[in-house]
């Protein structure tokens, strides 16, 4: 079908970036989220006038979204850290696994980003240019490693700081200066359940001779944010929190402190968000006399700060223009815009960008296990939820072969709705279906149905906020029509609930059938 003309594109696109959550206020001050969207355990670092942000990618592919910013209030996501993992076994859907809370930092030239996966051990990605490719080694294999960060003393000693599946303790192993090879077991340097019970999210830094190791604690929806600190790199450490939940905002913890051009220093965390996921916030910080930090609003005195929701913009030395990451695409440019993630490995006979110009092909890729369920299939194209509400809306084009072909658009998470045009034994339909991760269940269900002699469709998915969704239609592209009635989003495992497209079959052996999707915009609800 024909793209809109130039103006109307433009029109679109203002549309499309007032539907997503803006942090920047426009007179000099900025609200907390930063970013509405699941960017969880973030790190963040400043090289010269950039700022470099990685998150948690799990199993979602491409792995390890790497988002930049001039000013740390607006953010665009510009890179992934890796493609694909080298196991196999990410050839599909391992839910909760993958990448977990990554670490960046700058050294000698040299960007490094470290993570440990739950079942496999520690990587390092490597680059200088962090907008090209990264090399990626596996350093160790191990189980239940978790959260490392690299740390090069002044004396010319590398260090890796990490903990333990589930939380603590802190353990310290000297490090190769390349950052590729640990050289001992590592030491304990931290544990106390009582005090600070699940620590993790190490990040390790050093100030005024002072070794200091930022750790969340309390676990994810109520924790707080713990700073210990020694003169040995070995410990003893002192323990202080310095963040709590408070102003409405829960467990705010997991980040990266980062200081400015001009001197000043931020913490970005995360919120735990329920469907949403692990939403990213903002957070003045200082240092006191006596070399402790305090972070947020600290009215008390007491040392132990709360979020803020509104504040002055970062001081960075010039004024950049707002901005958010990435959502909308009309697949005009013959590559994925980086918003988007499979659950697996990306296969190359997912999908087409080139078949047909202007949009993105995504062919009727088997999913007989599970009697369909897509649960279980790699080759969904999704993206994090970027606001509290919003419309989502996709044009597809369907030419199916077989039976039980389908097409549509889809609410991801451990349990799962969809909408799509479906072929049948003598006709179309158009459906409703919903599934869940449950062995004992697994044939998805359909909701609501209504018969179609047509072979295109226009898709709404509405975002409601009240942690529902729901459906509409439309076969001419003007009117809609809602299907079924309101459905409730589920959040994935460690991840917040995904948007976005598929082409599927229940069928054993493979059709030749494949859907054409003109776009996905976002749009205020």
């Amino acid at each position: 079908m024909k793209k809109i003309a130039l103006v109307s594109f433009l029109l679109l696109i203002a549309v499309y970036m007032h539907a997503q959550w803006s942090p920047d206020n426009g007179d000099g001050t900025y609200k907390n989220p930063i970013i509405h969207a699941d960017y969880s355990d973030p790190d963040v670092i400043r090289v010269g006038d950039d700022y470099w942000m990685v998150a948690s990618s799990f199993t979602c592919m491409p792995g390890i979204p790497l988002l930049h910013s001039h000013d740390l209030v607006n953010w665009k996501i510009v890179n992934h850290i890796y493609d694909r993992l080298p196991l196999q076994k990410y050839d599909h859907p391992v839910h909760g696994q993958g990448s977990w809370a990554p670490s960046i930092r700058h050294h000698e030239g040299m960007f490094y980003v470290y993570f440990c996966t739950p079942h496999d051990g520690l990587f390092v990605a490597r680059a200088t240019d962090p907008l090209g490719k990264w090399d990626l080694k596996h350093i160790v294999d191990v189980e239940k490693w978790e959260d490392p960060c690299p740390f090069w003393d002044e004396d010319g000693q590398a260090y890796l700081v990490h903990s333990i599946h589930r939380g603590g303790p802190a353990i310290i192993h000297k490090m190769s200066w390349d950052g590729l090879q640990l050289l001992d077991n590592g030491k304990v340097v931290y544990h106390d359940i009582e005090v600070n019970p699940i620590l993790e999210g190490l990040k390790m830094t050093k100030r005024n001779g002072w070794y200091y190791i930022f750790a969340p604690a309390g676990g994810v929806a109520h924790g707080w944010q713990t700073v210990l600190r020694s003169k040995n790199i070995y410990g003893p450490y002192e323990p202080r929190k310095v963040l709590e939940a408070g102003n409405g905002i829960n467990g705010p913890h997991q980040g990266g402190l980062v200081e400015t051009q001009t001197g000043e220093w931020w913490f970005i965390h995360f919120q735990s968000k329920g469907i949403y996921g692990r939403i990213t916030h903002l957070q003045p910080a200082r240092w006191t006399k006596d070399n402790w930090i305090v972070i947020g609003e600290d009215p008390d005195g007491d040392g132990i700060g709360a979020p803020v929701l509104t504040y002055r913009k970062p001081n960075v030395g010039k004024t950049y223009p707002a901005c958010t990451p990435q959502t909308s695409d009309e697949f005009n440019t013959g590559q994925l815009g980086l918003q988007w993630q499979w659950q697996a490995h990306e296969n190359p006979d997912w999908f087409s960008l080139y078949a047909r110009s202007g949009h993105i092909r995504l062919f009727a890729e088997p999913c007989p296990s599970e009697q369909g369920n897509l649960y279980f299939a790699g080759n969904l194209l999704l993206q994090k939820l970027p606001a509290p509400v919003f419309t989502a809306t996709t044009y597809v084009e369907t030419r199916f072969t077989d039976a039980g072909e389908r097409a549509g658009a889809i609410v991801m998470g451990n349990a799962y709705t969809y909408i799509a045009l479906i072929r049948g034994e003598q006709g179309n339909r158009i459906s409703v279906i919903s599934g869940r991760n449950d062995r004992l269940a697994v044939i998805p269900e359909e909701l609501a149905t209504v018969e179609t002699e047509s072979e295109k469709a226009w898709f709404r998915i509405h975002i409601h906020n009240d942690k529902e969704c729901s459906y509409s239609y439309s076969t001419d592209g003007v009117h809609f029509k809602e299907l079924g009635s309101r459905y409730p989003i589920i959040n994935g495992t460690w991840i917040g609930a995904k948007v976005g497209i598929f082409c599927s079959s229940p069928n054993i052996v493979r059709g030749k059938g494949y859907a054409d999707f003109d776009y996905f915009r976002l749009e205020k609800q």
